[in-house]
């Protein structure tokens, strides 16, 4: 860690860094390679990641969660991805995007309903946003909530359709997005729907070029009713907290990807010094010196950034643009880092047994994910009055 990075943590952050670091030695690293071929992981995994107490950071002790600031749910992040396996993170954090609009906006029956058996890991969480149709375009979305009245009581009839929803199979509670209103932003809500309820089915896991351990799949809603009491926050006003929700969503992408861009930095300087040609290690020659200060340098100063925005956003400073600056920068990193490593290996860095070729595979998600880089300029722009 940089002398400037530590400046941001204390014995709080450090002891929650070695008690993350140890769980990911422990239960991940010896298994995470077979965990990627199969395409899966251990569900008793997120019990172990909750009894450990990583997934309460910054919820209310009263639902089991901890007091903490950003940069302890930074450093849980930092810790978690050291893994090398972008897919098992994001199925473990996909709480941490789907959450977080309950624990702010829900209800106290939805929260004691929910919370709880999240944060201890006995229950998965999901948020359903993107459709087959749009993505990022979160205004247009199309899936369709109505009120009905029936003799069981009052209900939002829904019908659509969800696409690319992370932990989408296994999860037991899902923050959907849903049009109670008329078009554009101002008709959006979100609902908790529970797994079971009738009209509710998943599709089965979609295979990706990345984030193989990832659980990702499709949503279905068939005249799928569900409870009125399960609206997160007022009708109509989804738009905004999902928009609230993002900010969070791209300062953790933002450390996801300086952490991959760290995993491969470290293993092509390994690899440098075993790897020999024409005579002496390749990290002799001056075109593999200069390759390895460049990514260093890039690396360097996106870790910077990324915790100057994460400083700021504790102060309570909005950072729009400039966390939508951070997550760009960090993947052009991670795009140029996870690349020059697998260059540098050559042949073996195609090979599976090389950590850097899942780091190059799962890194092509990291721009798209959470917003996609075009729209993080169309942010940017705004702000910029452009």
């Amino acid at each position: 860690m940089s002398q400037l990075a530590a400046s941001y943590f204390d014995e709080t952050h450090d002891a929650l860094r070695a008690s993350v670091r140890r769980f990911v030695e422990k239960e991940i690293l010896p298994h995470v390679d077979d965990w990627e071929e199969q395409n899966t992981f251990p569900k008793d995994l997120y019990l172990k990641a909750g009894a450990a107490g990583f997934f309460g950071l910054g919820y209310d002790e009263a639902y089991g969660g901890t007091s903490v600031d950003i940069f302890h749910r930074l450093v849980c992040s930092e810790e978690l991805m050291r893994c090398g396996s972008g897919g098992l993170i994001a199925s473990l954090n996909s709480l941490d995007i789907a959450l977080p609009p309950i624990a702010k906006w829900g209800s106290k029956v939805l929260k004691d309903k929910v919370m709880p058996g999240v944060i201890s890991g006995e229950k998965i969480a999901a948020l359903a946003i993107t459709e087959p149709g749009g993505g990022s375009d979160v205004a247009s979305l199309k899936t369709r909530a109505e009120k009905v009245t029936t003799k069981d009581g009052e209900f939002y009839k829904v019908n659509g359709s969800k696409t690319f929803i992370t932990s989408g199979i296994r999860a037991d509670y899902y923050t959907v997005a849903v049009r109670t209103g008329g078009e554009g932003y101002g008709g959006i809500s979100l609902l908790m729907i529970e797994k079971g309820t009738p009209g509710f089915t998943t599709g089965k896991s979609l295979k990706k070029m990345c984030w193989w351990a990832s659980d990702t799949a499709e949503l279905f809603f068939d005249d799928c009713l569900v409870p009125v009491e399960n609206l997160i926050g007022v009708e109509n006003t989804g738009f905004f907290a999902i928009m609230a929700n993002f900010q969070n969503e791209r300062l953790m992408l933002t450390s996801m990807a300086n952490m991959t861009s760290e995993l491969a930095l470290n293993e092509a300087l390994k690899y440098c010094k075993e790897r020999e040609a024409f005579g002496r290690s390749i990290g002799k020659y001056q075109v593999i010196k200069h390759k390895l200060v460049e990514m260093a340098t890039k690396l360097e100063v996106s870790k910077t950034m990324m915790y100057n925005v994460a400083a700021n956003m504790n102060a309570g400073i909005d950072q729009t643009k400039q966390v939508s600056m951070a997550k760009n920068f960090s993947t052009d990193c991670s795009d140029f880092i996870t690349y020059e490593a697998v260059q540098i290996f050559g042949g073996h860095g195609l090979m599976r047994e090389n950590l850097v070729e899942r780091l190059y595979r799962d890194n092509r998600i990291l721009s798209i994910g959470g917003g996609t880089r075009e729209i993080m300029n169309e942010i940017i722009a705004k702000k910029m009055g452009l």
